[in-house]
């Protein structure tokens, strides 16, 4: 028997590469597959045409509603330091919304005059928050995030008014930052009927096209979970029907006639949630630009760091998205799906982990991974605010995973390339690997980046194939400030050896690579996270037909 399922591996391994003669090129690695036994890692890669491309916005963030808990709070959106780390990440995304949003109620106040509010075409170093302000307002906040950690356990959420300040803060921080604001309305205000009531929301755009503020729309925030935050159930089918009750609004307003219209932004699929977004799809599909849903891989509140570097675990991803895609696809064919709110771990995070260098594996295999699938848009929770889950901490200090998300910004394009692992004694878990086109932004036509991870204790070596071996190669490697399991508690991280850091509040440091010779093996120490550039790769998947010319 045993010979018999090693002569089908084998017969495997002779069809796929031969299935890759005329296109395909050829990695090989050894790496540690169950952390004693070293094995050898082949992967066919085809440079011959992109399986798919994603929104230039894939990697987009978000800010929770609970940072206009008091409404204060936003003017730390106008710290130079948080518009210096926002605008690094662009293009993207900036999607304000998440529980709160649904106990937000829109309160014009009458003394506004709309000359107070930021314009369009104020030089945006004239909005900068004052030091002495800044420095109180993140010492309030600290204090603010005790409050807002018990209304969650309680799931006791008041009801929160908000004036146009909370609006204009808003979009200023997206104007000078670059990024696309899409903002949460209130689904959770209805009539009698149980229909929404969009009285609110129509009192709100009318304010926003008065000061021609440029942005997207969402309505409701996981609506799977209302019954038990509000006590309220809306099924899939009238949530549909009153998204297109907001798109009749937003086409009734010239100025948001052609605006972005996301939702549900349901939770992951789990019993009733499936339901309710084929509900929502039937009667709701024609009304919105892309379907949204959430994803988190455990519960914050009883993970571990094993969870965090578990292939399987990372793994759930896939099953996930497929359930969601192939939904999509029966209900609304060619409908792009996105994930509008995503990160480690649910309920905020996980303490000491969804902030720390071991978070990055996560976050690194769901960008990898998702594009492959066929998300269109991810939407990391959160940039600033609340939990332990964000990009940029309390102290406006930029975390892990907000340099691995600005290296992937900055060498990673939009086109997905096919790469498939696999060995003599099976596929590859603990050495993960994706590739794209690089972004040309930084890089000539023709270069394509290889998105590698390393969960394993032991160091692994990928060797490159005879197509691109001949390319010069930039490693950006990023490991903890410290070595072994206490690294993956850091909060520091190091490129190349060098531990990254601002420079000062305007000015982030140079993210340089590593040139290597070519044909030379690429190295990933243990506990890894590398992009490999290769620079002269010339894949005609990536705009290149012959010798590469500069864009």
């Amino acid at each position: 028997m045993k010979r018999v399922v090693l002569l089908a591996l084998w017969v495997l391994r002779v069809l796929r590469v031969l299935s890759y003669q005329t296109h395909g090129v050829h990695f090989r690695a050894d790496w540690d597959l169950n952390r004693n036994l070293s094995a050898s890692l082949d992967a066919d890669v085809d440079l011959s045409a992109a399986i798919r491309r994603v929104d230039p916005r894939f990697l987009s963030v978000t800010i929770d509603a609970s940072l206009a808990s008091e409404e204060k709070f936003l003017y730390l959106l106008s710290s130079p330091k948080v518009r210096t780390l926002a605008k690094a990440l662009t293009p993207a995304f900036l999607r304000f919304g998440g529980t709160r949003q649904d106990f937000m109620v829109f309160t014009p106040q009458r003394s506004h005059r709309p000359d107070s509010a930021p314009s369009a075409d104020q030089p945006c170093d004239e909005l900068e928050l004052p030091p002495w302000l800044e420095e109180k307002l993140k010492e309030e906040w600290a204090q603010q995030q005790v409050v807002l950690m018990r209304e969650d356990l309680q799931r006791k959420y008041r009801r929160v008014k908000f004036t146009e300040f909370t609006v204009d803060l808003l979009h200023s921080f997206t104007n000078c930052s670059g990024m696309d604001l899409i903002f949460g309305l209130n689904a959770l205000l209805r009539t009698a009927d149980n229909s929404w009531n969009s009285s609110n929301a129509r009192s709100l755009l009318q304010y926003c096209e008065s000061r021609r503020y440029r942005m997207s729309w969402e309505l409701g925030n996981e609506p799977n979970s209302y019954e038990k935050k509000a006590g309220i159930r809306v099924d899939g089918f009238q949530l549909g029907r009153d998204f297109t009750r907001l798109r009749e609004m937003m086409s009734e307003s010239g100025f948001y006639r052609q605006a972005g219209l996301y939702g549900p932004d349901v939770g992951q699929p789990r019993d009733h949630r499936t339901d309710m977004l084929e509900g929502f799809l039937q009667s709701g599909a024609q009304a919105i630009d892309a379907c949204t849903w959430h994803h988190y891989y455990v519960n914050g509140r009883d993970t571990s760091l094993e969870d965090f570097l578990d292939p399987e675990v990372l793994d759930t991803l896939m099953l996930k998205t497929n359930e969601v895609l192939e939904r999509v696809r029966l209900v609304s064919p060619g409908k792009a799906v996105w994930l509008g709110e995503t990160s480690s771990a649910y309920g905020g995070g996980a303490v000491g982990l969804s902030d720390t260098f071991v978070a990055g594996f996560m976050w690194l295999d769901k960008l990898g991974l998702g594009a492959r699938l066929g998300l269109d848009v991810v939407m990391r929770q959160v940039f600033i605010g609340s939990g332990s889950y964000h990009l940029v901490d309390n102290n406006l200090d930029p975390l892990p995973d907000y340099w691995l998300s600005l290296l992937y910004k900055r060498l990673v394009g939009p086109e997905v390339l096919k790469i498939e692992a696999f060995s003599d004694v099976g596929r590859s878990k603990r050495v993960r690997l994706y590739l794209h086109c690089s972004n040309t932004q930084s890089y000539r036509r023709g270069a394509v980046t290889l998105i590698s991870l390393n969960l394993s204790t032991k160091p692994a070596s990928v060797s490159a194939p005879a197509l691109v071996s001949s390319s010069t190669v930039e490693a950006f490697v990023l490991q903890s400030d410290r070595p072994g399991e206490e690294g993956l508690y850091s909060r520091s991280v190091k490129l190349n050896g060098e531990v990254l850091k601002m420079v000062d509040d305007k000015t982030l440091p140079d993210l340089k690579g590593t040139r290597l010779p070519p044909a030379e093996p690429l190295q990933l120490p243990a506990y890894s996270l590398a992009f490999f550039v290769f620079t002269d790769a010339r894949a005609a998947a990536c705009g290149d037909h012959g010798p590469n010319t500069a864009t």
